[in-house]
């Protein structure tokens, strides 16, 4: 996927996957409009990657037809449910510069996606989240989730010293050499991934981007906040032993000066990681494209 330039010089690329568990009925209707938009207004290479997280309805097959469908769409099946497994399984195989997700009912708005990867395409930060609580984000959502987003923010603050404002936003991006040197270390194959995620990455002086993001609510949303909610504190008490116990240092943790991220059309796309070196449960996995 990594193309080049006129001039003959490697342009750097993103992978953006949209995890998704029953969602046959929006499923094509917002893969649709993000290649659209990004075919559009993307000044990059793209692949769209559909993941299929153990879906009971026709999930599988909706994405099958986008893959042969649309040129920049491909789509993999797991046979395990989990958010942050999916993204595990494709972002340490992709051989995009960056990978990012989206939630698939796109709640936030796509003009934000350019102004996230723009930071790390250009070397500038290690990883970008979407913010729904920066104080220019324009969000519309029930007054029962906006406390429980900002209760869990405010706990991660005071109990993990997190610097970044907004951990569960389902808009977040990372160079993808950083995301495999850190992988091995991320326990959590669901919602307290993207946690886990940032609060290694603060711990080993990455820096993080945040964007301000237009989000809008979806009342159809599947997450169980209750459910979640126990899970997430559960999260942070183990990632608070392993801060105590010093066990969040990653060595080889790729730098932002790194010369393999200077782009010119020597630089090679990383290899694929061998099946060996994932994270177990990872393998035996389907893909299409």
């Amino acid at each position: 996927m990594n193309e080049k330039n006129a001039g003959g010089v490697r342009q750097r690329s993103v992978e953006v996957v949209v995890p998704v568990y029953n969602e046959a009925h929006v499923l094509a209707g917002s893969v649709g409009r993000l290649h659209a938009y990004l075919e559009e207004a993307f000044p990059f290479p793209f692949r769209i990657t559909v993941a299929d997280n153990a879906s009971t309805d026709t999930t599988w097959q909706v994405a099958l037809e986008l893959a042969e469908r649309l040129p920049h769409v491909h789509a993999v099946h797991l046979d395990r449910k989990g958010r942050g497994r999916a993204l595990k399984y494709v972002w340490s195989r992709s051989t995009s510069d960056v990978v990012a997700y989206m939630d698939v009912d796109l709640s936030t708005g796509l003009e934000g996606f350019l102004p996230l990867v723009a930071p790390l395409l250009s070397g500038h930060s290690d990883l970008a989240i979407g913010s729904r609580l920066h104080r220019q984000a324009d969000v519309v959502r029930g007054a029962k989730r906006e406390f429980v987003s900002r209760s869990y923010n405010l706990l991660l603050k005071l109990g993990l010293a997190a610097r970044f404002s907004d951990a569960q936003c389902g808009f977040k991006a990372v160079r993808t050499e950083v995301f495999r040197a850190l992988a091995p270390r991320i326990e959590d194959n669901a919602w307290f991934f993207d946690t886990e995620l940032l609060v290694l990455a603060q711990r080993n002086g990455l820096r993080i981007h945040e964007v301000p993001v237009d989000w809008v609510d979806d009342p159809d949303s599947r997450v169980d906040i209750v459910r979640t909610a126990g899970d997430d504190l559960k999260g942070m008490g183990r990632m608070l032993r392993a801060t105590l116990a010093r066990r969040v240092r990653v060595s080889g943790v790729p730098r932002r000066a790194h010369r393999s991220w200077v782009p010119d059309d020597r630089t090679a796309a990383p290899s694929s990681p061998t099946t060996a070196s994932l994270p177990q449960g990872l393998k035996d996995m389907e893909y299409a494209s």
